[in-house]
C-alpha cells in the first residue's frame, strides 16, 4: 500500500485532510504558526510524541493539538498496524475562526493545561468524522458552504466535550501553545531512542543550541548525562526483574544490544549479565 492524501481546502487553506499509509517511522509533524488541528484515527494505531506527553491514538481517541512539533510514532502493537494506519485532520487557523465566527481569538485570555490532548471519540464526534470522510471520498460534493458549516459543527461538539465556557475561549486557547520546560522535555523523553537532533526539535531549538542550554541546565553534555540515565534505568531493570538484556536494552532507549553493553560496561565495570548475577 502507497502512501495517499486527499485534501478539502478553503480560501487556499488545508481544512480537511485524509492520510492513508503502510507502517512507518517515526515522523515529524512540525509547527505551523497559529494552526491547531483535531486528529481522528480510522484504522490502525498511531503514537504520538511531545515535548511533555506521549498519546496512544485508535478508532476510540483522537488528539486536539496546538501549534507544536510532534513526532508520530508506529504503535509497539503490530498487529493493529499490519493493514496501515488511516487519519482524518481538521485544521484550525485565527484568520479562519474570524471568517466562520466573527471571533477576534485575541480578545480572549482563557488559557488550557495542555499542549496535545487524547480525546475520548463519542458517538457524535463518530458520526461527525464519517460525515467528513464521505466528503473527502466525494469532492464533488464540497462547496465553501458545506465546509463552513461542517468546520461550525466541530467547533461546537469539540467545545462542548472539553467544556469550554464559550466557544470563543475553546478558539482562543487553542492558538496559545504553553511553554514547556526544558528539563522536562528531557526527562519525558529520556528512554525514547530519540536523536540528538530529534530532541532538540521537541524543544523547539537549533542542535547548536540545544546543545548550549543542554550543558547550562545539565552541566554536561547531552550525549553522556543521556546515556547515564539509561545505563541507571537499565541497572534498576536489571535488578528488579527477569526481562532479556535485550529487551530492557530496547526498553530504555538503545537501539542495539552492542552499543548498550559498551556503555554499561563503561558505568559499571562489568557487563549487564555479569551486573545481574553479582
Amino acid at each position: 500500500m502507497e502512501f495517499q492524501e486527499q485534501v478539502i481546502t478553503y480560501k487556499d487553506r488545508i481544512v480537511f485532510i485524509k492520510l492513508s499509509m503502510p507502517f512507518f517511522n517515526r515522523t515529524l509533524k512540525s509547527y505551523v504558526e497559529e494552526e491547531a488541528c483535531f486528529m481522528f484515527v480510522n484504522k490502525g494505531e498511531v503514537g504520538v510524541r511531545s515535548s511533555e506527553d506521549y498519546l496512544l491514538l485508535n478508532r476510540s481517541t483522537g488528539m486536539l493539538a496546538k501549534c507544536l512539533n510532534y513526532f508520530f510514532e508506529p504503535s509497539e502493537d503490530t498487529e493493529k498496524c499490519k493493514d496501515g494506519i488511516e487519519s482524518i485532520g481538521i485544521f484550525l487557523y485565527p484568520s479562519l475562526v474570524k471568517d466562520l465566527f466573527e471571533f477576534d481569538v485575541s480578545t480572549s485570555n482563557h488559557t488550557v493545561d495542555f499542549n496535545v490532548k487524547q480525546v475520548q471519540i463519542d458517538r457524535l464526534l463518530e458520526n461527525y468524522k464519517q460525515s467528513i470522510d464521505i466528503l473527502l471520498d466525494n469532492p464533488e460534493l464540497v462547496d465553501d458552504s458545506i465546509i463552513k458549516n461542517k468546520l461550525k459543527e466541530f467547533v461546537l461538539l469539540i467545545s462542548k466535550s472539553q467544556e469550554a465556557p464559550s466557544q470563543l475561549d475553546f478558539l482562543a486557547a487553542l492558538f496559545k501553545p504553553n511553554e514547556v520546560d526544558f528539563r522536562s522535555t528531557i526527562h519525558q523523553n529520556l528512554y525514547a531512542n530519540l536523536s540528538l537532533e530529534e530532541l532538540a526539535t521537541l524543544c523547539h531549538l537549533s542542535i547548536s543550541s540545544f546543545k548550549r542550554k543542554f550543558k547550562t541546565v545539565f552541566g554536561e553534555s547531552p550525549k553522556k548525562y543521556i546515556s547515564k540515565k539509561k545505563v541507571e534505568k537499565a541497572a534498576e531493570l536489571l535488578k528488579a526483574n527477569d526481562l532479556r538484556v535485550s529487551d530492557i536494552a530496547y526498553d530504555v532507549g538503545f537501539d542495539s544490544l552492542a552499543t548498550f553493553n559498551r556503555n554499561f560496561t563503561s558505568v559499571y565495570g562489568k557487563s549487564p549479565s555479569e551486573y545481574r548475577v553479582s
